[in-house]
This record gives C-alpha cells, sequence and structure tokens, in this order.
C-alpha cells in the first residue's frame, strides 16, 4: 500500500540519537535520580523477585516429574504413595511461588513505574513551558501532548518487558538447557536452544518490519489526535464558517488514514503469530519425540517425559507474547527518543548565566536602534528609538503588519533583536532573568485567553496566593465586581475554555484585573479594545485607565481615540517609524497619522448618522 499520503513527522520534534541500548542507559539513570531514591530497595527486591521466580520456574517441572516417577511400577512394586504425594505437593507448590512471585513483584514496583512515569513528564512539560514562543506557535498541542504520552508510557514498557519478561526468559532458558542436559538428555538442551533461537529470529525479523508499520501507524495517529484538538478547540469558528461538514470530512480523512495504517499493523500481527506457533510447536514435538523415544529405550522414565514437557512449556509461555513484547520495546525506544527529542531541545532564548534579577522595578523602557525580523518574512521593525520615563504612556498605530506588536514582544523578550537594544530601567533586557523581566510586565491582549477555571482562579492567576479582598478589589478597579456577582454562582462560575461562555468584553475586563492584581510597573496593552463594540469599550477603556494610573504604559492600538492621552505616539509603516509626536502635534503636520485620524473620524460619524 502507498503511503504516500501519510503524514510525516507532524510535531516536527526529532528523536534523540540512540536505539533501544540508550533507551536502557536512560531509563537506569532516571530510575537513579534523586528523587527516585527512595524506590531503591524495592527496585532490587524487584530483580530478586524475578530472579528467584525464573530458578523456581525451572526446578517445579523436575519435582513434579520426580513424583510421577515416585507413584509409577517401578520393579514390579508401587512407590510409596505418600512419598510420592509429597514431592507432588513441593513441585506444585514451587510452581505456585514460580508463579506467584511476579504478580507479587509486578505488585510492589508498580509505584516505581509510576513514579518514574511522572518525573519524566514533569521534566518534558517542564521543558516544553521553558521553549520559546516560536516553539510553541510552529507545533500543535496534540501532537506535543502525545509525545509527552507516549515517552513516559515507553519507560513502563521498557521496564517491564526488559527487566521482568525477556530478560527472565533468557534467564530460564540456560536454566532450563542445563538442567534437560544434566538431568535427562543433552540432545533435549540442543533442540529447546535451537529452537528458541529459530523462534527469535524469525519474531525479531517479522516485529522489525511490523515496527515500521507501527512508526507509520503512530504518525498517523498523532495526525488524527491533533486533527480532532484542534477542530474540537476551535468549534467557534468552525461553527461561524458553516464548516462542520468540511471539518467532518477531514476528521473522516485523517481517521481514515489511521485506520488503512492499523489494519497493515494487525494483518502482520497474524503473520507473526502463525510463524511462531508453527516454530513452536515443531520444536515441542521435536522435544517429546526424543523424549519418548528415551522412554522406550529405558533412559528415562514415564515421570521424567511430564518434566521436560512441563518445562518446555514453562519456556514458550513468555514466548508467546515475544513478538509484541519486542515490538513494544522497539516502539517505546521509539518513543522514549522522542520524549528526550523534545529535552534536548534548545530555547532560542535564555538565561544568560550571569543573568540579573530585575528588583523593584521603575518602570523606564528605551529602545535604542532596534531592528527585527520574523523567520521567513521580510518586514519586521527597522532602526525603532524612542525612551520612556517611569509613569508615562506611549502609543504605537499603523497598518496590519507595521511592526506594532512585534515591538512589544522583543520588550517581553518573546524574541531577541538583530541589532540595537531593548531596555528596562536601563539594563538590556538580554542581561535579566527572563522570570523577573516578565514580572515587572502586564500584558492585555487583544483577546484574553483564559483557563477553563472559575472566574476568582483566572483572576488570581497574576498572584496565586492573594486574599479575597485583593482580588475583588482587583475586579472592582477593573469594572467587574457588578457582573461577577450579579452571577448565579457568583466567583465560583467556571469560564469555559478559553473563556468561551463570557463575552469580549467581560472577557477583557478579568484580563484587566488579572494585570492589576499582578501590580507591574509596566503595563502593556496590545489593542486590547479593538475587537470590541463602542459601548463596550467605553467600559473596558475606563478600566484601563484605572489599570495604568501611575504605570508606565505601552499600548498598541488600531482605534486612534484610545491613543489622544498618550505622551508619545509612534506612527509605523512596514517596520518603520515615519511620525512621532503627541496627539496634537501629530494633527497638525496633516501625515499619516492625521489622515488616519480623519478618515476614522469619518467612519464614526457615518455609523452614527446610521444609528
Amino acid at each position: 500500500m502507498s503511503d504516500t499520503s501519510a503524514p510525516q513527522n507532524h510535531d516536527t520534534i526529532e528523536s534523540a540519537d540512540g536505539g533501544l541500548s540508550q533507551s536502557i542507559k536512560r531509563i537506569l539513570k532516571l530510575l537513579w535520580r534523586p528523587e527516585l531514591s527512595k524506590w531503591r530497595p524495592i527496585i532490587a527486591l524487584a530483580v530478586l523477585l524475578t530472579l528467584v521466580a525464573s530458578v523456581l520456574e525451572v526446578v517445579s517441572p523436575l519435582l513434579i516429574g520426580h513424583a510421577i516417577n515416585k507413584v509409577a511400577p517401578e520393579g514390579g512394586a508401587a512407590a510409596s504413595f505418600s512419598i510420592a504425594a509429597l514431592w507432588l505437593a513441593v513441585g506444585i507448590g514451587v510452581r505456585f511461588l514460580a508463579a506467584g512471585l511476579p504478580q507479587m513483584r509486578d505488585w510492589l514496583f508498580s509505584p516505581v513505574s509510576q513514579d518514574a512515569q511522572r518525573v519524566a513528564s514533569v521534566d518534558a512539560f517542564g521543558h516544553a513551558q521553558l521553549l520559546s514562543l516560536n516553539f510553541h506557535q510552529t507545533r500543535r498541542t496534540g501532537a506535543l501532548n502525545r509525545v509527552i504520552e507516549r515517552g513516559a508510557s515507553a519507560i513502563d514498557y521498557l521496564i517491564r518487558f526488559l527487566a521482568f519478561n525477556i530478560g527472565p526468559t533468557f534467564v530460564r532458558l540456560i536454566l532450563a538447557s542445563v538442567a534437560l542436559g544434566l538431568a535427562y538428555d543433552y540432545k533435549l538442551s540442543l533442540i529447546a536452544v535451537v529452537t528458541i533461537a529459530i523462534y527469535v529470529v524469525a519474531t525479531v525479523i517479522i516485529t522489525e518490519w511490523r515496527v515500521r508499520q507501527r512508526r507509520k501507524m503512530n504518525e498517523a495517529d498523532t495526525h488524527f489526535r491533533a486533527t480532532s484538538v484542534d477542530i474540537l478547540t476551535n468549534f467557534e469558528t468552525v461553527k461561524s464558517f458553516a464548516a462542520e461538514r468540511r471539518e467532518t470530512a477531514r476528521f473522516d480523512k485523517a481517521m481514515g488514514n489511521y485506520n488503512e495504517h492499523y489494519v497493515d499493523t494487525i494483518r502482520s500481527m497474524y503473520i507473526l503469530n502463525a510463524t511462531q506457533a508453527l516454530v513452536m510447536n515443531l520444536g515441542l514435538a521435536a522435544v517429546l519425540a526424543l523424549s519418548a523415544w528415551n522412554v522406550i529405550n529405558g533412559h528415562m522414565e514415564i515421570g521424567d517425559l511430564t518434566a521436560v514437557m512441563l518445562m518446555m512449556l514453562s519456556l514458550y509461555a513468555p514466548l508467546n507474547i515475544l513478538g509484541w513484547a519486542w515490538r513494544e520495546i522497539k516502539q517505546g525506544a521509539v518513543d522514549l527518543e522522542k520524549l528526550y527529542g523534545l529535552l534536548g531541545m534548545k530555547a532560542d532564548i535564555t538565561d544568560a548565566p550571569d543573568a540579573l534579577e530585575l528588583s523593584h522595578p521603575l518602570g523606564s523602557v528605551a529602545f535604542e536602534h532596534v531592528s527585527f525580523s520574523h523567520e521567513g518574512r521580510a518586514v519586521g521593525v527597522q532602526d525603532v528609538s524612542f525612551a520612556l520615563e517611569p509613569g508615562k504612556k506611549i502609543a504605537f498605530v499603523g497598518t496590519s503588519g507595521a511592526g506594532k506588536s512585534t515591538l512589544l514582544k522583543l520588550l517581553f523578550r518573546f524574541y531577541d533583536v538583530k541589532s540595537g537594544r531593548v531596555l528596562v530601567d536601563g539594563h538590556d533586557v538580554r542581561s535579566l532573568t527572563q522570570e523577573s523581566l516578565r514580572r515587572a510586565l502586564g500584558l492585555v491582549p487583544q483577546d484574553v485567553v483564559l483557563f477553563n477555571e472559575t472566574i476568582r482562579s483566572n483572576i488570581a492567576y497574576a498572584q496565586p496566593d492573594a486574599t479575597d479582598e485583593e482580588v475583588r478589589d482587583a475586579a472592582r478597579r477593573a469594572q467587574l465586581l457588578d457582573f461577577i456577582e450579579s452571577l448565579p454562582d457568583g466567583w465560583d462560575t467556571r469560564v469555559g475554555e478559553r473563556g468561551l461562555k463570557l463575552s469580549g468584553g467581560e472577557k477583557q475586563r478579568v484580563g484587566i484585573a488579572r494585570v492589576i492584581l499582578a501590580d507591574p510597573a509596566i503595563l502593556v496593552l496590545d489593542e486590547a479594545t479593538s475587537a470590541l463594540d463602542s459601548a463596550t469599550e467605553q467600559a473596558v477603556q475606563e478600566a484601563l485607565e484605572e489599570a495604568s494610573q501611575g504605570r508606565t504604559t505601552l499600548m498598541v492600538a488600531h482605534r486612534l481615540s484610545t491613543v489622544k492621552s498618550a505622551d508619545e505616539i509612534i506612527v509605523l509603516e512596514a517596520g518603520q517609524v515615519i511620525e512621532r509626536g503627541d496627539h496634537a502635534t501629530l494633527l497638525s503636520k496633516h501625515g499619516k497619522y492625521a489622515d488616519m485620524w480623519e478618515r476614522q473620524a469619518r467612519s464614526a460619524n457615518l455609523e452614527l448618522a446610521a444609528g
């Protein structure tokens, strides 16, 4: 089947180098982490129980065979039944222990595995959080989540299958081969070893083919899951464009592609199972035939034949899942490499080794000959300079794509300048820790995104340890208090995913309350009212005026009526400053700003006339 339509690496995260041996080293290193040191006695006990169970698995058939020999006719006389029963009871008891000890081991080891998965997941999740804005803008959230989820699960697979399945199986093979050769016939050992060698080789070859198919299936699965999350997350956009049928068709196509690869993977499993059954039964037939021949010739007793059969069955039982286990091990290694590929990614923006903490910020901001362009775009900002004293207000206006929001992102150090400097309180932002810099900044974006939690927790996100009175005061200053108290559930009202249960103005005011509670030295407004109607804009604008009191304020605005009070207005076009001054000065120049003001005023008058 052609896979030209198969999605390729939609998470765009490269796998770390290594393979199975490197994956084992990574797991051992993970288990040796200080956070997991409390589990080391449990790990040692689990390994001991595994080895003891492997020995008992080989010993129990010998004991049962010996018991059967005791009750079989021997020289015309029957052996003592009580002695035979005792041997049989011991043999069955040992067999029970051989089966029960692994269960005890798994019971003991479960919290170890879960804790190891937790540590690895937290590492990956935390590292992803620290990666740059550019990383998150080019990745699909669903795909990133699957990488972390699969990588953590791979740790459990690799531990259980390598340490507690494949490893013990080969230990039992060695012990059983020695036991068969010493107790009965070395030819039995050879047949057992050759059969299992053929079985393993055939399994590995077919499973390697299956792993390639599984990788294709996983890529399709990642694409399918990410598509589903993408569609469901943006359901409002889907509905507004009446695109339900189109998005359902996209979901159908993604799932259909996954189904095709899933069928290929399942069919290959049937081929593997049939091959394993053939090799296993041929080997068992050869062992039993040789054992029967030895019984006929008096070299073995009937109980010995039973012991050989039980021993071979105990060896074959775990091998039944070797193909599945090997596939999971190989896939686990691939998933773990992907997880470590994520952990190995370097953030574009990092703190300098000697980065300073910005403590007690005053709020002065300066751009000195700043130039920057986004990847893949010719226009960014070019040679922009301005200085803003604490408590002053500056506004950036211009057409879409002129570089207004880019300047704010450079201030937050979401990107680093290509040339020039961005200064806060006289410090180059590159010389400050990102955390302390962003604590000094408070952002109200055009579209405030909220967590699917209560209104209280969304406002308190800026300061989780804030008192109820502090949160209430922030809501009052954002002109949100009356609205909250009018709700049936009040402060415990859940806002829905991304705050979709609230109107645009309500979301904006929650964002403003959050910033007020954070109490930053510098307030950043990125078209905070441009998506609102005139009546709502007026209410939000009043809240913004309250929030900006006593703070240095930088604002990007589409509606020029909101920037009249700014101490300086900078007009941008194609990333360059073409005009600057206060509102009255810019109007008197009769340039770009005056033209924009006139057009907006004319549009507003037409709306009033139409109303």
